[in-house]
Parts: structure tokens; C-alpha cells; sequence
């Protein structure tokens, strides 16, 4: 379980604001390399046999990919707000529509997850299926509080 807390701390610290500030290609370094670490920390943490490991990875990997559509939509959410809040120019119809794509993000999120656990019920028993879950939740959770510890409160 450490393992898991490391990569979770430097998920996190990544995640937080280099994404703002970061060129396009040293992102796409970056989401390769935490791409790369969460697969290990899952596998390392879900004790898959053979055969399980052979039908879960490309659920596994199709679910990352939709996921990584998300990201790019709270990425430009995030990049929006940061230059919008530099120049000290939050407005008030800004708010509402970053507003309404975060949620908007959040509730896709959910519905994503919904619609991967009938796939992820074919390849996993239950308890195997809910530690995955668990895994990516706690993943999801630790860089939302990097996020909200490190993007200030409107003006």
C-alpha cells in the first residue's frame, strides 16, 4: 500500500499545477509517464491471475482512454479559469460557465464509471471489481484535493 501513497502523492503534485502552466508537449511526456505509473500501481494492487489479467487490461485500458477525454475537459476548465484569474478577469458569466462545465465534467465522470461496471463485472468477481473501483476513486480523490489545495478562490 505505500507504493499506492507515493504514486498518489506524485500523481497529485504532477497534476496540480503544471497542468497549467506546462507546453504541450511536456504534458504529453507527463500523462504518459503518470499513464504508465497508475497501470503499475494497479497492478500491484489488484493480484489479477493470468486469465484475469488477459480480460481486464483492455477494459482497463478502454476505460483510461474515455477517462483521458474527461481530463482534457477539466484540463481546459482549469486553464480557462488560471488565465481568466490572472488577468483578474473573472466575470461573472465566466464563474457560471466554468461552473456548469465542472459539474457537467463530474457528472460524465460518473456516468462513465457507470457504464464501465457491467464490463468490468464480465472480466472480475465482485470483491476483485470493487478494489479496482476503489483504486481509481482514491486516485480521482487524491488529485481533486491537489487541485482544490492548489487553484485559488475566485475574486
Amino acid at each position: 500500500m505505500k507504493l499506492v501513497n507515493a504514486f498518489l502523492f506524485v500523481i497529485a503534485a504532477v497534476l496540480s499545477v503544471p497542468a497549467i502552466a506546462a507546453q504541450n508537449n511536456d504534458m504529453e511526456i507527463l500523462r504518459d509517464k503518470i499513464k504508465a505509473d497508475k497501470k503499475l500501481v494497479v497492478a500491484a494492487n489488484m493480484s489479477l491471475t493470468e486469465s484475469e489479467a488477459k480480460a481486464f487490461w483492455p477494459v482497463y485500458e478502454a476505460y483510461q482512454n474515455d477517462l483521458m477525454q474527461l481530463n482534457k475537459r477539466l484540463i481546459n476548465v482549469i486553464k480557462e479559469y488560471a488565465d481568466a484569474y490572472n488577468k483578474d478577469a473573472v466575470t461573472d458569466a465566466l464563474a457560471k460557465k466554468l461552473i456548469n462545465e465542472s459539474v457537467a465534467i463530474k457528472e460524465a465522470e460518473a456516468k462513465l464509471m457507470r457504464s464501465y461496471v457491467p464490463k468490468l463485472e464480465k472480466v472480475l468477481a465482485g470483491v476483485k471489481m470493487a478494489r479496482y473501483i476503489q483504486i481509481e476513486n482514491k486516485i480521482r480523490a487524491v488529485v481533486d484535493y491537489e487541485l482544490a489545495a492548489n487553484i485559488p478562490l475566485v475574486k
